[in-house]
């Protein structure tokens, strides 16, 4: 989605006047919430769920972003917002780029006793690669891992709780998301389809499909800039000429090429389904919004293959 300049350093000298009159600062994130439970702050809400999940009864989560229009890469944070963060005994922020604004804040404010999971560090990725991780299966998997250790770290004496927290998510709450992903993957791996966005390569990779987008449009699309005359003739041609089986698009980012391609889809009878890059519904769990977005993609795959 279309990144715009952030204005990040007013809020950090307010914060850090918050924090003072608080009797915050630099001395570190308060000893948790006051019902006597880790406190956790996640810049979105994809991440918050899983981490609220994980933590269960002994864990606070707070996320930041949490409507679904809400672009993370323009996001501007509020006073408060820092001041969360400042107070988190652990901090969740994506990173790669994706959401700059939440690594400032919490540099700002830093604490020795405060872990921060920068999703970017743990998977060894940095800016220009593609910040959608929570859209790759397995980068799910490494970053569930990775708040269990890092709660474990923070609340030793419940170690044994998070790992029945970890066993139950994995083997209940992604139940469904494991099993359209490998249903999927067997039944229409090879498949050809388009997409709008770079955020749908992480799970379009895992799923087997053959993603005919040049990555370039996809990328241009995702960052807000211009898309190449020679990018915008093959997505036109591969829908007009039905190269791709199924069309998908963000439905939070239906810029004008976007738009276009999506009529030509329909003209072409190509089924269209989308994806959004928050939660949505902003109620929902990680695993009800994934699996209801893997759902509509399976309907039409099939629609579009017959199988």
């Amino acid at each position: 989605m279309r990144r715009v300049p952030l204005r990040v350093v007013p809020l950090l000298v307010c914060c850090a006047v918050l924090l003072t009159a608080c009797g915050g600062g630099s001395a570190g994130p308060a000893g948790g919430s006051s019902s006597g439970k880790l406190r956790v702050v996640a810049a979105e809400n994809f991440w918050g769920s899983v981490a609220s999940q994980l933590g269960g009864s002994k864990v606070a989560v707070q996320s930041i972003i949490v409507n679904p229009n809400t672009d993370p890469h323009s996001y501007e944070p509020t006073a408060s917002d820092g001041v969360a963060l400042a107070k988190s005994q652990m901090a969740i922020v994506n990173g790669i780029g994706y959401d700059a604004w939440a690594s400032k804040l919490l540099a700002a404010n830093p604490s020795s006793s405060r872990k921060v999971l920068d999703v970017g560090d743990l998977l060894a990725l940095m800016e220009g690669d593609n910040p959608h991780q929570w859209y790759s299966p397995s980068s799910v998997q490494r970053v569930i891992n990775q708040i269990v250790s890092d709660y474990q770290q923070l609340d030793p004496k419940d170690s044994a709780y998070f790992d029945r927290q970890r066993a139950t998510f994995e083997a209940q709450g992604l139940a469904d998301y494991n099993k359209t992903i490998a249903t999927i993957r067997a039944r229409y791996a090879g498949v050809p389809v388009g997409y709008s966005e770079s955020i749908f390569q992480p799970l379009g990779e895992a799923l087997g499909l053959k993603l005919m987008t040049p990555y370039s449009f996809a990328k241009a699309i995702a960052e807000g800039t211009d898309v190449s005359a020679a990018d915008k003739q093959t997505v036109d041609t591969q829908a007009q000429n039905r190269l791709i089986k199924v069309w998908v698009y963000n439905s939070q980012n239906a810029t004008p090429d976007v738009q276009r391609v999506n009529q030509l889809a329909r003209a072409a009878h190509i089924p269209i389904t989308t994806i959004t890059e928050t939660l949505s519904p902003a109620s929902a769990t990680f695993e009800q919004w994934q699996v209801a977005e893997l759902q509509n993609l399976q309907r039409a795959l099939h629609q579009a293959t017959g199988r």
